[in-house]
């Protein structure tokens, strides 16, 4: 939700070459605007219009000036992929959608470049969750039989990507990755993130309001299964404080409860499901947070943790990657989910073409 991840990339059968990458803010108004969106749950039809443009338009820009950066003209590009900014993610409603803005026409129009969008209605028009849809590109990248690994993306919500010994590759929504730390600083401290985790490394976590937020229903259900800020918000933490041992905890100490319950359930899904992991690499912007990848290296003793840096791929490209990578299966006819892990009843190619004229 802070702004935009634009990735240059250069693809082909064998595997991907990162070329240039760069992150792009929200101006602070359009920020504000989305965050009441997913807030509120509800916009205007106008209000709803205009934002799906203006994201389009900041999806554009991103990766015209990435372009511009790099020497890179528009007519070298085969396609952008774009996922779009989730403003409601809604599974299990009925019937199930998930909603995503940023019009891909004026992605197109602006850059000239073809744009692939959309790619979760397929997937759960097929009965699926739609999501997470980046475990068939982490297979494709780092899913060449290393059975005790486990790829972990951790950005507003946390999923895991696991490929057990003689097993169809697993993934899924873990739960709250950064949104409910970034929330809550954004509301104490008026940051946008918890630099390093160091505001949460200073607190003391809270077992009863640990226990509180742990004990909820998402934790104990089975894959597969994803989830959104939509859910896990501030008011989902609001019915969860009043739990707490003490009254009135230290917003310090919030934050460090927090984290651990970031780090508590994505533990405990690894060792439910891969319980032989012995190596587990980080993406997203969770991969910055050191009290995060602390707690993590604290909870799996039994496995690496480190970034997928050290796997060829910066931690905060990976998920634009993931999208070049499933613009270019829509371009070549080819399935871009993995039922095993969203639930669809087939495999499925995903996303529509938008040209630019």
């Amino acid at each position: 939700m802070d702004g935009v991840d634009a990735a240059l990339v250069r693809l082909t059968h064998d595997g991907i070459t990162l070329l240039a990458f760069a992150e792009t803010a929200y101006p602070d108004e359009l920020r504000e605007a989305l965050e009441d969106a997913v807030r509120q749950e509800t916009l205007t039809l106008e209000s709803f219009g205009s934002l799906n443009v203006q994201v389009g338009q900041a999806f554009a820009q991103a990766a015209l000036a990435l372009l511009s950066s790099s020497g890179i003209s528009p007519a070298e590009v085969i396609a952008i992929g774009s996922h779009g900014q989730t403003l409601l993610h809604k599974p299990q409603a009925n019937p199930p959608f998930s909603l995503q803005i940023g019009d891909p026409s004026c992605i197109a129009y602006a850059t000239g470049i073809v744009t692939v969008a959309d790619f979760r209605s397929k997937d759960i028009a097929a009965h699926g969750q739609g999501a997470p849809l980046v475990p068939a590109f982490h297979q494709f990248a780092w899913g060449g039989g290393d059975s005790g690994l486990a790829v972990l993306n951790i950005g507003g919500i946390a999923n895991v990507t696991l490929f057990p010994q003689s097993a169809p590759v697993l993934g899924f929504d873990t739960g709250p990755g950064n949104t409910l730390l970034d929330l809550w600083i954004r509301r104490h401290r008026h940051e946008s993130f918890d630099q390093d985790g160091s505001w949460g490394r200073s607190g003391t976590p809270d077992a009863e309001l640990l226990m509180a937020c742990l004990d909820d229903k998402y934790f104990r259900q089975p894959a597969p299964k994803s989830s959104g800020r939509d859910y896990f918000n501030l008011d989902w933490l609001r019915h969860r404080l009043p739990n707490a041992t003490r009254p009135q905890l230290e917003p310090c100490d919030v934050q460090a409860t927090l984290a651990h319950v970031t780090a508590r359930s994505i533990a405990e899904a690894i060792e439910q499901h891969l319980p032989a992991c012995r190596r587990l690499a980080v993406c997203g912007g969770g991969a910055k947070n050191g009290f995060l990848m602390e707690l993590l290296g604290a909870l799996l003793p039994g496995a690496s943790v480190q970034s997928t840096d050290a796997l060829g791929l910066p931690a905060s490209a990976v998920e634009a990657c993931a999208f070049a990578w499933l613009a270019a299966r829509r371009l070549g006819g080819e399935p871009g989910n993995i039922p095993s892990v969203t639930g669809a009843q087939r495999a499925l190619v995903l996303g529509g073409i938008y040209a630019p004229a």
